[in-house]
């Protein structure tokens, strides 16, 4: 007997599902505060009165140059800040790998092929569109990256009732898209390797490693030793982050026996705030500052390089995300879920448009030494992410009903026990509980329909009553 069609973007396990929602709750706050940054970021650099205190302020230096740490604060938010951001992003892989919907291969094939696919055609856009119109195929890789706090903020700010399973699947891709990302970084955005520096760092994580598995315990331990990878990664020449992540996937986040949370959920629940509340809007702050003119936005489609990273964002990720999850329901014999459409997964594809921040920092990369195509290219990446949230907004809001109604039924709880309805349909329990609470209702109201009828009797007798006396 084969076996029965697997539900593509079906309801999440109950602990899946709480963990998205305290995941998908702090990286909002952080996606509006990202915002706010962004917007006070390009006022900033446009307003002519404080353009030039940006410029110092972005390129202020400091830090030890006899350790080779002598950088301005931009430097200092895309390299030291983003560090934690990539921390995260890599307790997060970790965890989806051992506990979450990437530890079933079945599972994690729709995440993994919508990523890919998802990175791919962005790419594939942008050259063709370099190709044809003769620009730099340096910037390839600028359109392939999903913000997941941009694009949350997005659907904080529209107001949408997105259904958990959507949420989750945004999420995952990310967080597939985040590992891709510092791959491309660390294999072709590295030059001149220090390989005395990266041997060190190695050194430095093996360390790292060996304290976690000895169960040694204690910030004053590991902050110190990740500040010092982090300073011989920098020094390697390999990008600074990838020290971020590979910390970041060294962390245990499978259970023990008496553990309610593992070690990796517990840091990740510390260090999470600080990277959406702290680390990412700073970044933002020093990388979105751009020129915002008529003509430099004009410039953004007449220039190859930029009119590929909008093309990028907002066409290729769209349709690779979409024709990634279409053809791995059509090639495992999935089906989507009976409450969601296709049109949901492509609404979700376009919101993954928004590359905003690791797009920012590949572009940064992809053309360090010429400042003004840099410019260009992050006013692409805003305007890209831009585009692609206003599409996926009104795409959203056209079934923002459908999904209110979702929403509501995952939500409901009328047994009062805390956990959703849905959730306990198989409880023996729930129903019993259920049967109670239908017993009291229903003895309530005979209660009341034996007070009104008297009440109407009494009426009734009152009024013969009167008619008596009157007659008389």
């Amino acid at each position: 007997m084969s076996a029965p069609p697997r539900k593509v973007l079906g309801r999440l396990s109950l602990p899946e599902r709480t963990f998205v929602a305290d995941a998908l709750r702090t990286e909002t706050v952080g996606g509006v505060l990202l915002l706010i940054a962004a917007v006070t970021a390009l006022i900033w650099a446009n307003v002519p009165a404080l353009h030039s205190s940006y410029e110092s302020v972005s390129h202020y230096h400091l830090g030890p140059a006899a350790l080779g740490l002598d950088l301005s604060v931009e430097h200092w938010a895309a390299d030291g800040l983003l560090a934690i951001f990539f921390f995260v992003a890599g307790i997060e892989l970790k965890r989806e790998l051992v506990a979450g919907d990437l530890k079933d291969p079945k599972a994690a094939a729709l995440p993994v092929v919508a990523a890919l696919c998802g990175m791919a055609v962005p790419a594939l856009v942008y050259a063709l569109t370099n190709l044809t119109g003769g620009g730099s195929l340096a910037g390839w890789a600028v359109p392939t990256a999903t913000d997941i706090a941009f694009a949350l903020a997005v659907l904080a700010v529209i107001g949408t009732w997105l259904p958990s399973a959507l949420r989750a699947f945004l999420l995952t891709l990310a967080v597939v898209d985040d590992l891709f990302a510092i791959l491309i970084i660390a294999v072709f955005f590295t030059a001149d390797i220090d390989f005395a520096a990266l041997g060190g760092a190695a050194a430095g994580l093996a360390v790292f490693w060996i304290l976690l598995r000895k169960g040694v315990r204690g910030w004053y331990v590991y902050v110190p030793l990740a500040l010092v990878i982090w300073a011989l990664m920098y020094n390697s020449g390999v990008h600074a982050t990838i020290a971020g992540v590979a910390m970041g996937l060294m962390l245990r986040c499978s259970t023990r026996e008496g553990e309610k949370h593992s070690p990796g959920e517990h840091i990740e629940h510390l260090v999470r705030p600080l990277s959406a509340g702290l680390a990412v809007p700073l970044f933002a702050l020093f990388s979105a500052g751009v020129s915002v003119s008529g003509g430099a936005l004009g410039d953004v489609f007449r220039q190859p390089e930029t009119l590929g990273v909008v093309l990028g964002l907002v066409v290729g990720k769209a349709l690779g995300i979409f024709g990634g999850t279409w053809l791995t329901a059509r090639f495992t014999r999935a089906s989507l879920s009976d409450d969601l459409a296709w049109a949901d997964v492509f609404a979700v594809a376009t919101l993954a448009g928004i590359g905003f921040t690791v797009s920012l920092l590949i572009g940064e990369l992809a053309f360090d030494g010429d400042a003004t195509l840099t410019d260009e290219v992050k006013a692409a990446v805003l305007l890209g992410s831009l585009i692609a949230a206003t599409l996926a907004t009104v795409l959203l809001k056209l079934r923002n009903a459908e999904y209110r109604r979702l929403y509501e039924a995952e939500e409901r709880d009328e047994d009062h026990s805390g956990i959703p309805d849905i959730y306990e349909e198989d409880d023996p329990a729930y129903h019993l509980r259920m049967a109670a609470i239908h017993e009291r209702k229903a003895a309530e109201h005979r209660r009341i329909a034996e007070l009104k009828t008297a009440e109407r009797l009494a009426e009734v007798a009152g009024g013969a009553g009167e008619e008596d006396d009157r007659r008389a």
